[in-house]
């Protein structure tokens, strides 16, 4: 399947490469087909959407950025994502001129099943991690215990 993007004009996706947001992403409700495309070099993925190729987020697998990170999925979003075995986390995260003030959102990451192809933004509700937690922290020990016992 060939789809059009914004960052790279027509890419050709696979089967395997699609997920489908049943609610949409939160913002962006009608959105509900994404294509979940890798970054050859570094932990970054883009996230684009099938109907619309100027809409796509970039995301990272939090646990490189801050290995303490964890939270308990609420048995509505695993019922409705169909978990089974083996799901993956990754976050949005967000660029800025200054690289190093670049951020993910902990509060809300995307829960993926590749066994059914279904994807949910979850936001955790009762917590203290955040929408922009810094990429490059300069001390993730002293953040990380912090945050820690939020969830």
């Amino acid at each position: 399947m060939i789809i059009e993007t914004s960052a790279w004009g027509s890419k050709e996706i696979t089967v395997e490469q699609i997920y489908r947001f049943e609610k949409g992403i939160p913002g962006f409700e009608d959105e509900t087909e994404f294509a979940l495309l890798p970054m050859e070099d570094g932990p970054f993925f883009y996230l684009q959407s099938l109907k619309q190729g100027a809409l796509s987020f970039l995301l990272t697998d939090p646990f490189i950025f801050f290995p303490a990170y964890e939270f308990e999925l609420g048995t509505g979003d695993a019922a409705e994502l169909g978990i089974g075995e083996h799901i993956f986390v990754r976050c949005i995260v967000t660029l800025h001129e200054e690289i190093e003030q670049s951020s993910m959102n902990i509060l809300a990451p995307i829960v993926f099943n590749p066994s059914n192809r279904k994807s949910k933004q979850v936001v955790l509700h009762n917590s203290a991690y955040q929408t922009r937690y810094p990429l490059w922290a300069a001390d993730t020990t002293q953040e990380s215990a912090s945050i820690e016992g939020g969830l």
